[in-house]
């Protein structure tokens, strides 16, 4: 007759914390024995199986029973009798007996629960076991444990101590007097480091007399699998329309769809290969496709619990078909995953060449449903997909125990079984891309987090030191992130002085209305970070405070005990909620040094973001598609202007005539010969009702032909722009906003048009209306254009357009009010007081923040063509703000280096490449804003036709004056004796290399906003300490010369982060650290800012 035992022992996780496992064994005669190591859901992972006749049932409550880092396991089946047990083929004498520990429980308490006499007795009955035997793991050089004994009998035969490697061989063995008091491991000598990140040491005490040989002790342990990749019940890849087998770049197989288990479902469906492969696409599993044309299930049979969901996409011509025409929605059965999803607008959109969609699922049965449906709303609408992608997940991404908060309402956010997950990013910040196969185990694509850094703060990469190994804390699966994503991070540099004045931003593009969890991974690799408050900052989502004073340390410390330092690898959750609005917002990650609690470095970390959306209340998902970047300079504006015709040869002699080198008479005649155009086109007969030129936006982009369109230019009609890019206004709410155009409110004129100041909402707001100009050179197509750029670009350094209104043929377009004007009012030719310098750099710093921000910030390059001082305005608070971006056109792609357009922009502001090669590149931007570091710097116009011929353009006197050495001889008057002499140096040195004639030359506006950063360092250094003002405007020391008076144009070079600078030695300070370098005004990663771009410093 068959007997039951239930017993419990307790292991230890590789992080040393204790769990409690129960395991049943069952008499059946001495058939034989099976061990294992299980994971939660009961499915076994490794495991060895003798001649059994039962694997048991071990208990209804698996989940919580077998629990080892909340992953792995243990369950032990065999034979017990009271004569012996049979594990591993080893036969040892057992006693029966009964022990239960609580969790977690100190290694000193653990150990001398079972080795004191008087609790030992009482515990196992009377009877002392046959050994104890326990697994720990440890780090830390001077890692040591004690272990408590006491036995008065002093029948201890000896006492064992080794370690055993994974190959189970004995590593070192050690032995111990009999009945000691106790001892200690503290030594080096005692470390076993199993891997570049896990050290087991298994201790074995013994009293069995004789002293079992390390091969009859071994047994003592169940098998137990190093935690560093999950090992899926599920691990399904299904190639749709593919062939039987094909491996991918990962060197993962995949299975073809075609006459499948998993796609049994009957419908309109077919498979087809793709018509074209971008060069970009991996072949497996994108080049084929199963196509939809009703409703399609698959059904995946798997093991209850969280799986992965990963749908795979490339948008391509399948079976003859319009790849535009694949509109279609993805559900599970309590989830919609996608709605009416465009694959094709989608990759416009956000330039990609195929798209991965990543969902994390709780499957309650033993099926996953995946159904397809093509779209209602669209004629001819298809489903497809490329590849389907199943895998089993653990439970790491639940939030349910209240810890994580609602950012800004500082309330608990539920995440349980009942929702669904997107995975939208995952980043390896400051390490490189880490592919599926390197993943630990869960196949999870992590990318570089360059693409999504905010500005030219990219702050510095910063690897763990070799001497720090990486380790999980207690209770922290080491698949939780891949040992890759903690060994690389990215900080901001140890230089407080500049690091106290930025903040390391990354802006996503999410979804509204839904709410969404950030992950964010910390660990301290560097060894001279080791303690409490040497490195403190705070942590901003969407500009509200997500954490203060966050110590990577402090808070593995209040987790985990004081003696985890540097090297532990943590995460933390937070909440965010998007509104509605925009269909598309950006979400906001910033960190910041935090100075309230003076720690040694003002600095920030960070080492890998997960950003995943939420399941609203109905379960769903799905976003609406992204909209793509406007075409532009795609309709030819005869269809629009009657008189267009006649002037086509008038447009190539403007441009034509400007040059780099303008000359009086040229300019003068070209401003005489576009009057004299304007008067002409005004004299032109119109046969619309409305104001000659214009017609109603709504027919802007249509093929009807100017005689067609004429015939519509009056009355209703419905506009042509998106309504969910920004607000349209009524005329009748313009009207009442301006006064009816009272001129009393009138701001300025500009090329457009007149722009008023009015209020709307009751006069709770106020606003710029721009009103268009019928007879302006800027018409119907750059008011569109201003409309689809600006209303989706959002940034501090940019205006923002509140709306606009087309009714009547106006075109009106409605700005935030900004209270200080242009910043060309503050410079000359004005009744206002002057601007301080520092108050000019400021300005400078925004408005290269808004150009950087448009070249590499948004999702599509933008060059805005228009750079000047009337188009950089001011608020209430001085801020700059980049405005007009009417003559904006979206950048070249990655396969180009340029856009050839017609050439357009402002006379003195416009690059003479573009002008010379008509193609526009952003080093366009870059010469017009060094013409206003010129302009800011001189308070003059770039043109001035009344001065002598070699001072009419700006940028060219200037460059003129920079190589003789008397630059400051130009400066304005104003600016005597207030600009630091470094500060003036590395200003004039930046304009310069601005306005260089070729485009390669000139710096990007990344390194442009670096260096005015640094001269405003400069500037705050000299009037701190008083010093450095000598030379400016004085003859005594004029600028950029040598003692010949020659001036080496290379001897200043732009920080450009490959240059290196070696000149006269010189010194400066700021913030009273002196920065000693070879010549400081050559800013290169190896001179001054080595302090950045090393995470060491100098």
């Amino acid at each position: 007759m068959s007997r039951r035992y239930d017993s419990r022992t307790t292991i230890f996780s590789p992080e040393g914390r204790l769990y409690q496992v129960e395991y049943a064994m069952e008499a059946i005669g001495n058939a034989g024995s099976a061990i294992g190591i299980l994971s939660k859901d009961g499915v076994v992972l490794v495991g060895e199986k003798k001649v059994t006749s039962k694997l048991l049932q071990t208990s209804s409550s698996t989940e919580k029973m077998y629990k080892i880092d909340d992953h792995v396991a243990c369950a032990v089946a065999g034979i017990m009798s009271d004569a012996n047990i049979l594990i591993n083929t080893a036969r040892v004498q057992a006693q029966r007996y009964t022990y239960a520990y609580q969790e977690p429980m100190p290694v000193e308490q653990l150990v001398q629960s079972l080795c004191d006499t008087k609790q030992g007795y009482t515990q196992f009955g009377g009877l002392r076991p046959f050994g104890v035997s326990f697994l720990f793991a440890g780090w830390e050089k001077n890692f040591g444990f004690q272990l408590y004994m006491s036995d008065p009998s002093g029948n201890y035969g000896g006492w064992k101590a080794g370690a055993i490697a994974q190959n189970s061989q004995l590593q070192i063995e050690s032995n111990f007097p009999i009945y000691p008091e106790s001892f200690r491991f503290d030594s080096p000598s005692c470390l076993f480091k199993l891997s570049s990140h896990f050290s087991w040491l298994k201790l074995i005490i013994s009293n069995h007399n004789p002293p079992l040989s390390f091969p009859d002790l071994g047994f003592l342990d169940t098998k137990v699998v190093l935690g560093q990749n999950y090992k899926p019940a599920d691990n399904i890849l299904l190639s749709c329309g593919g062939p039987q087998t094909s491996k991918d770049s990962d060197g993962r197989v995949w299975h073809s769809d075609v006459g499948s288990k998993f796609a049994s479902s009957k419908g309109n469906t077919s498979t087809s290969p793709a018509a074209t492969q971008d060069p970009a696409v991996p072949t497996v599993p994108y080049m084929n496709a199963r196509v939809f044309h009703s409703p399609y299930t698959y059904s995946f049979p798997v093991a209850s619990g969280w799986k992965f969901l990963r749908l795979y996409f490339y948008s391509a011509s399948y079976n003859g078909l319009n790849a535009s025409d694949a509109l279609f929605s993805v559900t599970s059965p309590s989830y919609t995953l996608l709605r009416n999803f465009s694959v094709a607008q989608t990759t416009l959109a956000l330039n990609y060449v195929y798209i991965v969609k990543e969902y994390c699922i709780n499957v309650d049965g033993d099926t996953l449903n995946v159904t397809f449906t093509p779209s209602t709303n669209k004629s001819n609408a298809y489903a497809f997909v490329n590849g389907i992608e199943v895998v089993s997940m653990p439970d790491i991404y639940t939030e349910t125990d209240g810890s994580t908060m609602m950012v800004g309402t500082n309330s608990p956010i539920t995440v349980d079984n009942s929702t669904a997950l997107e995975t939208l990013y995952r980043l390896n910040v400051g390490g490189n891309d880490i592919s599926p196969s390197q993943d630990t185990g869960l196949f999870r694509s992590w990318s570089d987090d360059v693409p999504y850094l905010f500005g030219a703060a990219f702050g510095v990469t910063e690897p763990a030191d070799s001497s720090v190994k990486i380790r999980y804390p207690p209770g922290t699966p080491s698949y939780i992130a891949p040992l890759d994503v903690y060994s690389t991070a990215r900080s901001m540099g140890p230089t407080p002085n500049i690091t106290i004045q930025y903040n390391l931003t990354w802006v996503f593009s999410i979804d509204s209305g839904f709410s969404y969890i950030v992950r964010l991974h910390f660990c301290e690799g560097t060894s001279v970070i080791n303690k409490v408050n040497q490195r403190v900052f705070d942590i901003f989502l969407n500009n509200q405070t997500a954490e203060p004073a966050a110590d990577v340390i402090a808070i593995a410390q209040a987790e985990y005990g004081t003696s985890y330092t540097n090297g532990v690898a943590i995460h933390k959750d937070f909440a965010v909620f998007v509104p509605n609005g925009e269909p598309r917002q950006d979400l906001w990650l910033s960190l910041q040094p935090d100075k309230t609690m003076k720690p040694n470095y003002y600095d920030a970390i960070l080492n890998g973001v997960e950003i995943f959306k939420i399941s609203d209340a109905n379960g769903n998902l799905a976003g609406t598609n992204p909209i793509p970047p406007p075409l532009q300079d795609n309709i030819d504006l005869a269809l629009v202007r009657s008189h267009h015709a006649t002037s086509k040869n008038h447009t190539g002699i403007i441009a034509g005539g400007v040059a780099g080198g303008i000359v009086v008479a040229l300019v003068i005649g070209l401003f005489a010969f576009i009057v004299s155009r304007r008067r002409r086109q005004g004299k032109e007969p119109s046969s619309s009702e409305g104001p000659s030129g214009w017609l109603p936006l709504s027919l802007y982009g249509n093929s009807h032909s100017a005689a067609s369109a004429k015939t519509n230019t009056t009355g209703s009609y419905a506009s042509s722009l998106p309504s969910n890019l920004c607000r349209h206004f009524s005329f009748a709410e313009i009207k009442a906003a301006t006064n009816n155009f009272d001129e009393a409110l009138l701001l300025g004129v500009g090329g457009f048009g007149k722009v008023y100041k009015g209020e709307i909402d009751g006069g709770s707001t106020k606003v710029a209306i721009k009103r268009g100009n019928p007879l302006s050179e800027q018409g119907v197509h750059e008011f569109q254009t201003e409309i689809e750029m600006l209303s989706k670009l959002r940034h501090r350094h940019l205006v923002s357009l509140v709306g606009y209104c087309e009714e009547n043929t106006e075109m009106i377009l409605v700005y935030d009010y900004m209270a200080h004007g242009t910043l060309r009012e503050h410079l000359y030719k004005t009744q206002k007081p002057p601007l301080p310098w520092k108050q000019r750099l400021e300005i400078c710093i925004g408005a290269a923040r808004g150009l950087h921000y448009l070249h590499t910030g948004a999702k599509h390059t933008i060059i805005h063509r228009d750079v000047k001082t009337t188009n950089i305005l001011l608020d209430e608070k001085w801020v700059a703000k980049v405005s007009d971006f009417g003559l904006s056109k979206t950048g070249p792609t990655l396969d180009n280096t340029h856009v050839s357009t017609v050439v357009k922009g402002s006379f003195g502001y416009l690059d003479p490449e573009y002008f010379r090669r008509q193609q526009l590149t952003d080093k366009s931007d870059v010469y017009s804003f060094g013409v206003v570091l010129f302009e800011i710097l001189c308070a003059r116009p770039a043109l001035n036709p009344t001065l002598a011929k070699e001072q009419v353009s700006l940028a060219e006197w200037a460059a003129h004056c920079y190589r003789k050495g008397n630059l400051d001889q130009i400066v304005d008057p104003y600016l005597k004796g207030k600009i630091a002499f470094e500060c003036f140096k590395k200003f004039a040195e930046t304009a310069m290399k601005c306005v260089a004639d070729q485009g390669i030359e000139r710096p990007s506006m990344g390194d442009v906003l670096w260096n005015l950063e640094f001269a405003l360092q400069l500037q705050e250094s000299a009037e701190e300490s008083g010093k450095g003002f000598a030379g400016i405007l004085n003859e005594e020391e004029p600028l950029c010369s040598d003692p010949k008076g020659k001036k080496d144009s290379d001897a200043l070079p732009m920080y450009d982060g490959n240059t290196d600078s070696r000149s006269s030695g010189m010194s400066m300070s700021i913030g009273g650290r002196s920065l000693a370098s070879e010549d400081s005004d050559g800013l290169t990663p190896s001179a001054v800012f080595s302090q950045i771009m090393n995470p060491k410093g100098r």
